[in-house]
């Protein structure tokens, strides 16, 4: 399948590169004039990114990005309950790949925080959380082959609550069974309200995926990134 044969929604835009290691320069470029643009006009901005092998290059090129850094805050999508320096650790990802050169004076805010489970540390998330310079200015989505974005899992027991319009909690556990780590997630009325929202895909795979995606919009729990595949997106694809 080829990106020209895929059916998009009316006022989703297309960004085709060569290589992975273009398509990572190019997004780190438009990333970055977003949060100067939003910069030029507040006082902080601020970037949701995900997790996951695809967005390290980009990671690296944004993290050169000549923006005032101190003022914008960077958070995830999502995290695994695991330790910070765990290799399934998004934060230790980001640290590593992102908040370096000149992005390592942005402003943090970790999902992860004390607690057993992601329930016993869900307050302290949402403390941390109220920090967080919103409306999401730029947000940086992945998507899995079975649909899934962030942790908006299709076979999670809390997916339903954590994709419902009147979600009052930024954040939700979620325990999918197919995960082998239990999770948190930014709930979809904070997702959605982004400015800019950004798919980041690699791979001929991800075309298949997103081709079934667009095929019935409106089946959501079926697949979470329908959710997200509306106008004003702006889809990032490399082979």
């Amino acid at each position: 399948m080829k990106m020209s044969e895929l059916k998009l929604p009316e006022g989703v835009r297309i960004h085709e590169a060569k290589s992975a290691g273009q398509l990572a320069q190019d997004l780190a470029r438009d990333v970055a004039a977003l949060l100067a643009d939003r910069l030029a006009r507040a006082e902080r901005a601020s970037l949701v990114v995900s997790g996951g092998s695809t967005p390290v290059p980009f990671f690296q090129a944004l993290s050169l990005a000549e923006l005032d850094w101190s003022r914008v805050d960077v958070t995830l999508a999502d995290e695994r309950w695991v330790p910070e320096g765990d290799p399934a650790s998004n934060t230790t990802l980001v640290r590593r790949h992102l908040l370096r050169n000149r992005a390592a004076s942005a402003r943090y805010l970790p999902l992860k925080q004390p607690g057993e489970t992601p329930e016993q540390g869900l307050a302290a998330v949402r403390e941390v959380l109220s920090e967080l310079t919103r409306p999401i200015e730029v947000l940086v989505l992945g998507m899995g082959n079975d649909g899934h974005t962030a942790s908006l899992f299709p076979d999670a027991p809390e997916l339903l609550e954590a994709l419902a319009a009147g979600t009052p909690a930024p954040v939700a556990a979620m325990t999918p069974a197919s995960q082998p780590q239990r999770r948190v997630t930014l709930t979809y009325p904070i997702l959605g309200e982004a400015r800019h929202t950004l798919l980041h895909l690699k791979g001929h795979d991800k075309l298949e995926t997103l081709a079934r995606a667009l095929a019935h919009p409106g089946e959501v729990a079926e697949m979470p990134i329908r959710a997200f595949l509306k106008p004003g997106l702006a889809v990032y694809w490399s082979p």
